[in-house]
């Protein structure tokens, strides 16, 4: 008798434990449910009075799951999410001090319980009437005979402002992180400044190099006319500038009509400034505030910092950053598949844009980011869309603007 009840328990406790959990095939045993939690977000701001629109962009890190919701008047907003790490992103109208403006914020958690309260601060985005970001051609193309190209990659940067401007001593910063890898460095508050590990900045004396209003320079990484060595490439010889380079590798030909930006920092040999042709990067152009200049930047800008390997021991490393009050304008870069988090303050650029699908997508060769076109100015010049969100002001996977050479 002592044995049926023992049984018949046993049995029981199997029922039991099937109704907590399922599996997939008759070897796979034990799988937990699985489990949601409520996560809610809230929102602050300074001076921000009303949340008009707010549109938001939940991503579980794993699994790149996203989900997108439009949020009307709300300053807090409860959301299922099943367990897992997750990465915010809100971008929208606020009133801050009585006028309408544009702001952005973003936030990461781990959701493992029930309930989840996270508050997201919004911050007003920052415009400048300066020059801007029109296009990167990072991903370089492959020859006539499927092989990679090293060369012909450029900077596309437009006067998109009704006055003339200047691109003497411009800065040009290359981010030290990924989009797609998330180190945890200590310290690290990208609000405050923008790490690099490549600083270009262009020559001048103050009023050298006009930009009339709806134009643009071509900083090229050789301005020669690439068609020469392969006819997939495209002729950059008439660039506005070109990057230095010493590297032999390359088989760079200085152009001397051609002024060379300067390389004041980078990590590279060569003296190399080198653009990731699968677009894990970021980058700012930015101005040198009155009193500072290259020197008073390597001088006073460095920035140290460690994080934990993947051995488990802490790697530190020493390298610049630029103040993110010099920043005028900045571009995220990332793929899809592999995105992780932007590496500009949400007041400086909340998006990103992509070439490819894919990480070593091979359809991304001979593809650029260009900046959409929003109108023409008076001069019949395009005006382009500026609202320092790259998903928004960016077509992926573009048809390069220099493909048939630089045509003013």
């Amino acid at each position: 008798m002592k044995k049926r009840v023992i049984l018949l328990s046993l049995v029981a406790a199997m029922a039991t434990g099937f109704t907590v959990t399922s599996c997939s095939s008759d070897d796979d045993f034990g799988v937990t449910a699985k489990q949601n939690g409520v996560l809610t977000l809230n929102f602050t701001g300074e001076n921000i009075t009303e949340y008009t629109n707010l549109e938001v962009e939940i991503m579980e890190i794993n699994t790149k799951t996203i989900i997108k919701e439009t949020l009307k008047k709300e300053n807090a907003h409860s959301f299922e999410v099943a367990y897992g790490s997750y990465k915010i992103t809100v971008n929208g109208v606020v009133i801050a001090s009585n006028e309408e403006v544009r702001a952005a914020g973003t936030g990461q958690t781990d959701v493992t319980s029930a309930v989840k309260n996270l508050t997201i601060p919004l911050f007003v985005k920052k415009f400048h009437e300066d020059l801007i970001i029109e296009e990167v051609f990072f991903t370089g193309v492959k020859t006539s005979d499927n092989k990679n190209y090293n060369s012909s990659r450029y900077f596309k940067i437009t006067n998109n402002t009704n006055k003339i401007l200047f691109a003497d001593q411009l800065i040009i910063g290359q981010s030290e992180f990924l989009t797609t890898d998330d180190k945890n460095p200590t310290p690290y508050n990208k609000n405050l400044s923008f790490p690099v590990k490549g600083v270009m900045v262009l020559p001048g004396n103050g009023n050298q190099y006009p930009v009339q209003p709806g134009d643009f320079i071509v900083i090229a990484d050789n301005a020669i006319n690439h068609k020469q060595n392969t006819s997939t490439a495209y002729d950059l010889h008439n660039a506005d500038f070109e990057f230095p380079s010493t590297n032999p590798a390359l088989g760079q030909v200085d152009n001397p009509s051609v002024p060379n930006a300067e390389v004041i920092y980078t990590q590279m040999t060569f003296n190399m400034f080198f653009l990731h042709n699968r677009g894990f990067e970021s980058y700012v152009i930015a101005r040198f505030p009155t009193g500072e200049n290259k020197d008073s930047f390597l001088q006073k800008f460095k920035y140290d910092y460690s994080y934990q390997n993947s051995a488990g021991s802490i790697t530190s490393k020493s390298v610049y950053s630029i103040p993110n009050s010099w920043i005028v304008d900045a571009q995220n870069n990332s793929v899809p598949t592999k995105f992780i988090h932007t590496l500009t303050a949400p007041g400086i650029d909340s998006g990103w844009t992509s070439v490819g699908a894919t990480d070593n997508d091979a359809n991304r060769y001979g593809k650029s980011v260009r900046r959409k076109t929003a109108g023409t100015m008076t001069n019949g010049k395009n005006l382009y869309m500026d609202t320092n969100n790259s998903t928004n002001d960016f077509t992926k996977d573009a048809v390069p603007s220099l493909k048939d050479g630089i045509q003013h």
